[in-house]
């Protein structure tokens, strides 16, 4: 019998944050990958940069790999220093990948990577979402739900 995943995740420090894609898609699970970095990439994520606006996740030869997630050159680093680009691997387990490549095979779905995380042993982590697309509708009534809560709260405030 499979044991029960937990849906937060131990989260000490947040290094970037992908907050474009819980207005974009409808996030159906969530998943904690481990991150193959070279020592000048933790280094500079240490620091606080990087960024995952404009990223996502492919599974490739069984193997899932993050696309297009930007860690910026370690600012002390030397000619040994990172490219900035580069596909990284992320560490799943086999069942996790291929449970994730049939979602998107056979539904349609997206990997999408949501933040990049150290957790509480120091290890970079990835917070890596199964997401269905929203169409322009849902992301309308999206907006409109904000707008409602927000002005909610300033009721609440006000006559409270």
């Amino acid at each position: 019998m499979a044991r029960p995943q937990r849906t937060t995740f131990e989260k000490t420090k947040t290094v970037a944050e992908n907050r474009r894609a819980r207005f974009d898609y409808h996030i159906e699970e969530k998943f904690e990958a481990g991150i193959a970095l070279t020592g000048t990439e933790v280094k500079s994520l240490r620091f606080g940069e990087g960024s995952i606006a404009e990223s996502y996740a492919e599974i490739s030869g069984g193997e899932c790999w993050l696309i297009n997630a930007n860690v910026p050159e370690f600012s002390h680093g030397n000619r040994f220093n990172h490219e900035p680009k580069r596909p990284r691997k992320l560490l799943l387990h086999e069942r996790e990948i291929s449970r994730l490549q049939g979602a998107v095979e056979r539904k349609g779905m997206t990997l999408v990577p949501l933040s990049v995380y150290f957790n509480g042993r120091g290890r970079a982590k990835v917070e890596l979402a199964l997401a269905k697309g929203k169409n322009a509708a849902d992301k309308r009534q999206t907006v409109k739900e904000r707008d409602w809560k927000r002005e909610q709260g300033r009721l609440l405030r006000e006559h409270g």
